[in-house]
């Protein structure tokens, strides 16, 4: 893709990210310069599938680090010489656990169910709206607090925590820091001033010692190892961007208005205002909104709605189901069937936490539906009808709820992520809240990565408004209007 020259540049260059999603993940090369704008690269993609074994469900992170070094040798055999360095993001809260450099144990996915038991540990030493007025923080049974609380004697043993791309970065690099955008969904960071709230970890029976030095997006990490080099083809510079997936993505939002709203729009559904200073009212923490760092400082006030989880683990549901003499329906053939239906679907809450284990969505949708005397989908057409409403309904609350904790008004809402390709949940987005929704880009997270990185190697510059002139000079949306 290409754009006009908005934004100011100083200089021309090609940077990778390394944009880690729960389901898959990428390497895109960015090339910034002259007229051209931003133009993208896809160079690599693969899959991020979870791996149960007899203790839990983890992440195959050993395979994603394969890949990400993989990635980035094909990144430098299609642009030899040119590339100026790399940036990693990924979903945030998990972790991986160290001691002498050497990992302990394979870090756990957050869908995993032994996130319950921590909820209680922590509570019991410091109540819910007390840890909120700390950390600012929805609560979520997975976020990195909750987790530490069922580590037990592995947490005695480990000298540094690193979340997973700070974990990708350290074996890339040696380094060992933690990017502060996604150092804010731990619940140990301060809200208000940004750091480390060794008073609460402490309370918690957290070991201070093991919380690496925060840095900014945009600091150097240093270069890839020799042997990493070795491999790759060239010693590259590793740069903290946003690190927090969504913050990269909120980066690359279209728009340098101050009233609007946004939906990060993939595995979850992100959705919030940017503010300038967190909300730490007991009404935010009772609608449960989270105050997550941003680029630059600011604060991403935002709830967590479950997302395209849903219709994804719905299919692979179906999936399971087939037989060898069925064909499975694609993602867009069933947009395409739901798009028909004309009689009325359940509109169910999608933040119930049945729906955050992998397993039966369709079967836990029908269980719901009989419970609250809805009606209960009878094809898989209406099923996904009823997904798309039930998101759609879930994100216009989300900003309307968002705009009167914050004091804000808003006049447009932008779908950022994969997201942005569904064009029926992006017309019920609109509908449903009664306010244009513009979507796109799809790969906002990718671009707020190279966007950051351009930033600190001089290829860009100016704040985040200037950023984001040059993604709407680069890059068109789609608009959708409330019918």
């Amino acid at each position: 893709m290409t754009g006009s020259s908005a934004g100011s540049r100083a200089a021309a260059g090609t940077l990778a990210a390394v944009d880690l999603g729960a389901t898959s993940g990428r390497v895109i090369l960015g090339r910034f310069g002259g007229r051209e704008g931003l133009r993208l690269h896809h160079v690599a993609r693969f899959p991020n599938e979870p791996v149960r074994t007899p203790d839990g469900l983890h992440w195959n992170l050993l395979e994603l680090y394969r890949q990400v070094v993989e990635g980035l040798a094909a990144a430098e055999r299609e642009a030899p010489g040119e590339i100026l360095g790399v940036g990693i993001d990924s979903w945030a809260v998990d972790y991986g656990l160290l001691r002498g450099g050497r990992l302990l144990g394979v870090p756990y996915h957050y869908r995993d169910a032994r996130t319950a038991d921590g909820v209680g540990r922590v509570h019991a030493r410091v109540d819910a709206a007390a840890l909120y007025a700390r950390n600012g923080l929805q609560h979520l049974p997975f976020n990195t607090v909750f987790q530490l609380a069922t580590e037990g004697p592995l947490l005695d043993l480990a000298d540094r925590l690193l979340l997973v791309p700070d974990l990708l970065a350290h074996w890339l690099t040696g380094a060992e820091a933690a990017e502060r955008t996604n150092a804010s969904t731990t619940g140990l960071l301060d809200a208000r001033t940004g750091e480390w709230d060794v008073a609460l970890a402490e309370e918690l029976g957290i070991p201070a010692a093991i919380l690496p030095p925060i840095v900014d997006p945009g600091a150097s990490l240093g270069v890839l190892s020799p042997d990493v080099a070795q491999r790759v083809g060239r010693a590259l510079e590793v740069t903290a961007v946003g690190s927090h997936d969504t913050a990269s993505a909120v980066v690359a939002v279209p728009s340098t208005d101050r009233d609007v709203a946004y939906v990060s729009c993939g595995t979850w559904g992100l959705v919030g205002l940017e503010l300038d200073a967190p909300v730490l009212t007991e009404e935010a923490r009772l609608a449960g909104f989270t105050n997550e760092g941003g680029v630059d400082g600011r604060t991403r006030f935002l709830h967590n709605v479950m997302g395209l989880w849903l219709l994804s683990e719905s299919i692979r549901t179906w999936e399971r189901e087939s037989t060898a003499a069925q064909r499975s329906s694609t993602l867009q053939e069933l947009l395409a069937e739901a798009a028909h239906v004309t009689t009325p679907v359940a509109v169910f809450d999608v933040d119930d936490p049945r729906f955050l284990p992998p397993g039966d969505v369709p079967g836990r949708i029908a269980d719901w539906c009989r419970e609250h005397d809805q009606p209960v989908p009878a094809t898989r057409g209406e099923y996904v009808r009823s997904i798309v409403e039930s998101l759609a309904q879930a994100f216009a609350d989300a900003v309307t709820t968002a705009a009167k904790l914050a004091g804000r008004t808003v006049s447009t809402i932008h779908v950022v992520g994969g997201g942005a390709q569904n064009t029926l949940l992006c017309q019920a987005t609109a509908d449903r809240s009664g306010l244009p929704v513009v979507a796109g880009p799809v790969e906002a997270t990718a671009i707020g990565n190279l966007l950051v990185q351009a930033r600190a190697r001089g290829l860009v510059d100016g704040g985040l408004e200037d950023l984001r002139a040059l993604v709407a000079a680069a890059f068109t949306p789609e608009r959708y209007t409330p019918r």
